[in-house]
């Protein structure tokens, strides 16, 4: 797929995915290159008169949100979200994912967790068998975060601390984020729980049952996948 082909399924989709927003709602921003496009459609919305108020889940969301006059509150404010927009890595058919490869997995997996239904946008290249072949983020503390590399690492998985610049990459929660090469990960639930065991591991990039709604740009239409084991408002 071409570039241009990804970033205009891209736009298809993340502007598909604000049709389901109505005045008075509370929305949970996600991070990414398509919610990007939500979140600019959305402002315009905003600016027509649709009044709205948004949860971002990173500093980057927040400042395009600010930048597009959307209104912004965070969880001391409520805890009750209508609709988070958010993107994906990978998704296979059962709508599991791994998110994270923007390094704003653990506010993602906060606000999506609270949320009455999530709706995932991305293009045609995120769906995908088996999930793995995306490395997959962890979050991690900084302290020890070497003592999680070496439990990840008896499995048998090839794990890398994620960098910036040559430098450590920081998250905006002051952590660390290790990227973890499993290859075909056939139990993603199982998986999961075993992640979440290893003390120091913050929080993992596997997004099991959460998404409620996908959107995926393909070509110049908008396929819709809706899950079937989790109810939607």
């Amino acid at each position: 797929m071409s570039k241009e082909q990804a970033e205009r399924e891209k736009q298809l989709a993340g502007e598909a995915a604000v049709s389901y927003i109505r005045s008075g709602m509370t929305v949970g921003l996600g991070t990414g290159s398509t919610v990007y496009y939500a979140i600019k459609k959305l402002g315009e919305l905003v600016r027509d008169g649709l009044s709205i108020q948004g949860i971002p889940t990173s500093e980057q969301t927040h400042q395009l949100a600010t930048n597009e006059q959307i209104p912004l509150i965070g969880f001391s404010q409520t805890t009750d979200i209508d609709i988070t927009i958010d993107g994906a890595d990978e998704i296979n058919p059962q709508l599991d994912m791994i998110k994270g490869g923007g390094g704003a997995l653990l506010r993602e997996k906060v606000v999506a967790s609270m949320s009455k239904e999530t709706i995932i946008v991305a293009d045609s290249s995120k769906l995908v068998t088996h999930l793995g072949k995306f490395p997959l983020p962890v979050e991690v503390t900084p302290f020890g975060w070497q003592t999680v590399a070496k439990k990840i690492k008896t499995l048998g998985v090839p794990v890398a601390l994620r960098q910036q610049d040559e430098q450590i990459l920081i998250t905006d929660n002051q952590m660390y984020i290790l990227d973890c090469h499993f290859g075909t990960i056939e139990d993603p639930s199982a998986l999961e729980s075993q992640l979440n065991n290893i003390p120091g591991l913050v929080i993992n990039g596997l997004f099991i049952n959460m998404a409620t709604r996908v959107l995926i740009g393909e070509n110049n239409i908008v396929k819709e996948l809706i899950a079937t084991d989790k109810g939607t408002p």
